[in-house]
């Protein structure tokens, strides 16, 4: 969904529970707390709000004026066009909500916005959400490549910092293979559970929850080639039959393989 707080009369703040939010201010200020901090934004800001950073105490200008796009889960986690980048965007934009936009780069978020307007409200369904979500993947393109050169000196010398990007180079590399927190552990020379508290820190969410994340990705993306029948699918994840591929997807996104498929056709 896209909304502007004037023309619609809504407010980010009351979606902020159930979707992700990107936030376009226009004119006027806001202000909310999140990681123990307090933050403000004005013109030329773009805000987000992921689901598992808690938002509070939020505030409004009378003449607050913002586009803003809501995103559910689910469509993140079918739509997301890369793992290392999303992953690096997810940790930055925990601890940094608010980035302030160049005039060049305002043009290019906003341009995104309005082609998620076109796309949301256009009256040509067939393909509309995978259309809506390539014009969802362009957005977090442009965008990781506005925020690149602040995430990359966010990549500190932090031992959680470092111990984690560790683990999704390796994550990316086994996923298809390795699922088992106690395998990654093994391989960085660090116990389960420290490897859990690291990723806890730096993300919110244990390590099992990135192994699943990254394991997701490779199923979802081996069932959109066509050519792929289940058993190749579930070989090539080293699954032991296709129920239990079956059985994981159902778990994950509420789907089983042919649902997945029919939905995408």
């Amino acid at each position: 969904m896209i909304y502007n707080t004037l023309v619609d009369g809504k407010y980010p703040d009351t979606y902020k529970d159930n979707y992700h939010c990107h936030i376009l201010c226009r004119s006027g200020e806001m202000q909310f707390d999140a990681v123990g901090k307090t933050f403000a934004a004005g013109p030329g800001d773009l805000v987000i709000w992921q689901m598992t950073t808690a938002v509070s105490n939020v505030k409004y200008s009378a003449d607050f004026d913002a586009d803003f796009v809501l995103i559910s889960n689910p469509f993140l986690n079918l739509y997301n066009p890369e793992q290392v980048w999303a992953t690096k965007g997810y940790v930055y934009i925990k601890s940094h909500p608010v980035f302030h936009l160049e005039n060049d780069e305002w043009d290019v978020i906003e341009a995104d916005f309005n082609q998620f307007r076109r796309r949301i409200h256009s009256r040509f369904n067939l393909f509309y959400d995978d259309k809506v979500g390539r014009v969802f993947q362009l957005l977090l393109m442009d965008m990781w490549s506005i925020y690149s050169r602040e995430m990359e000196k966010a990549d500190t010398d932090e031992t959680s910092a470092i111990l984690f990007m560790r683990f999704l180079t390796m994550l990316r590399q086994n996923c298809r293979e390795e699922r088992e927190v106690a395998w990654y552990a093994g391989e960085l020379c660090v116990t389960p559970k420290y490897l859990s508290a690291a990723c806890q820190k730096m993300t919110g969410k244990g390590a099992a929850y990135w192994i699943e994340y990254y394991t997701l990705h490779e199923i979802l993306l081996l069932l959109n080639n066509p050519a792929l029948t289940l058993t190749e699918v579930t070989d090539r994840m080293h699954f032991p039959a296709p129920p239990m591929l079956t059985r994981y997807l159902k778990r994950t996104i509420g789907m089983t393989p042919s649902e997945y498929r029919s939905r995408k056709n």
